[in-house]
């Protein structure tokens, strides 16, 4: 399996006097194995712990950050003489022992000649909570579920995805079906790396299926072992509530949706630790497309969506047929499906920021917009190849962008001012020659 974000480490690796690197991501993204494989590629040794499966290693932080010491309990706990030149060490399940955390700080200060990366489940939580945590001593990369690119990759699909980034567009409509088949299974089958992995070698959906509800069940279980109890039955309701409120023509979250008579300040902590887990991403509307567009966010309306478009299906009972039935699977449950995989796919493409944009009345709505360096681009996603947008085209008449995006299972086509992209080569609308 090959995965983009080793490129990301190689530049953290290649650069000068970089800092300790904190990886975030929910459960089962493929963190451990992104670490691993980096270091078996690039270091001629890697001295791994895992603060969760080993509880002996904690006392290694227990009582100094003299970091001689610490290296050198790490090389003992980890069976390996720790050079500086050729190590990586791995601190995994990190969020199990804060005082680890905390020493990277002193790592930083101290030892800053050491190679080390770090990552828990619970992490993007622990570091929010900000005990002990070594602000402005470390990096962060987050990691995601695979990409559609990379799950062509694992499927052994290379070719295609050379079409995409070559963008030649006469040739990806004669491999249109093919796209379309690769695609719908994606949407099923999602990116969590063991799914995809088991996809792969069986092509058994109802193995997906279940490998995808124990994701969710393990999720189910964290809310029971990390959250103080009188907010776990709040993070249920909000959790499950999401594929309803997604399936709503106006995808707006609406906390009364959640709970008859609920506020906002009733699941302000649920929703809290719910993105801050990766579990769901939020996307803000914005008052209008100006730049930069985070100046106009409004964080009081928003949308949710879950960390995984194969997850969402499963949440939302998706069956299996859909995918041999048209484009019924980008259709199902008011094209949730297919907005949440734009969603995915844009979450994956470092420093983009992504909004929405509503009229006052809420009747018009653009499903996202985001920035590419000069241009604020409004994208509307359509789940099937009836391209009729008349969100868009109020969008456009009101604020008259240089260009916008229009994604669906139809062909690639471009006009003065509207570009029409398929929705599998929706990684491909930051680049320039795109548009």
């Amino acid at each position: 399996m090959e995965r983009y974000a080793i490129k990301q480490l190689i530049d953290w690796k290649n650069k000068k006097n970089h800092k300790p690197l904190i990886i975030q991501g929910a459960r089962q993204v493929g963190k451990t194995w992104l670490m691993q494989e980096f270091g078996k590629r690039y270091y001629k040794q890697v001295a791994y712990i895992n603060f969760d499966l080993d509880e002996k290693s904690r006392e290694i932080f227990d009582t100094d950050y003299d970091t001689n010491r610490m290296i050198m309990d790490i090389g003992l706990a980890t069976k390996i003489k720790i050079n500086p030149e050729d190590t990586l060490i791995i601190l995994d399940e990190i969020q199990e022992c804060p005082r680890a955390l905390t020493s990277l700080k002193y790592f930083r200060e101290n030892a800053p000649q050491y190679d080390i990366i770090v990552a828990g489940s619970l992490l993007g939580v622990a570091c929010h909570e900000g005990t002990g945590f070594p602000v402005g001593k470390v990096s962060f990369m987050n990691l995601y579920p695979l990409s559609f690119e990379e799950f062509l990759l694992a499927m052994d699909e290379e070719r295609f995805v050379e079409l995409l980034n070559n963008k030649d567009y006469k040739t990806i409509k004669l491999f249109n079906n093919k796209y379309a088949k690769l695609l719908k299974q994606y949407c099923y089958v999602g990116g969590m790396p063991e799914v995809v992995s088991d996809f792969v070698e069986n092509k058994d959906f109802m193995s997906v299926r279940e490998l995808q509800n124990e994701i969710l069940a393990a999720y189910e279980e964290d809310f029971t072992k990390h959250i103080p109890e009188n907010t776990v039955a709040k993070i249920r309701l909000l959790w499950k509530s999401i594929p309803a409120q997604l399936s709503k023509e106006n995808k707006k979250f609406i906390y009364g949706a959640v709970k008859e008579g609920a506020r906002a300040r009733d699941f302000e902590t649920a929703l809290s630790w719910l993105i801050n887990s990766g579990l769901i991403y939020r996307v803000n509307k914005i008052t209008k497309p100006d730049l930069p567009i985070i100046a106009y966010e409004d964080f009081s309306a928003f949308k949710l969506f879950v960390l995984d478009v194969g997850l969402l299906g499963a949440m939302t009972g998706l069956e299996a047929e859909t995918i041999i039935d048209g484009n019924r699977i980008f259709e199902e449950f008011k094209g949730a499906i297919a907005e949440q995989y734009v969603l995915q796919q844009f979450k994956t493409i470092k420093d983009l920021p992504v909004m929405y944009w509503s009229n006052e009345t809420s009747r018009a709505e653009v499903d996202f917009v985001i920035q590419l360096k000069s241009n604020v681009v409004p994208v509307e996603v359509k789940a099937e190849k009836n391209l009729q947008a008349k969100s868009l085209k109020v969008y456009m008449e009101k604020f008259k962008p240089n260009y916008a995006i229009r994604t669906s299972m139809a062909d690639y086509k471009k006009t003065e001012n509207l570009i029409d992209l398929p929705l599998y080569c929706i990684d491909e609308c930051t680049q320039e020659d795109v548009l």
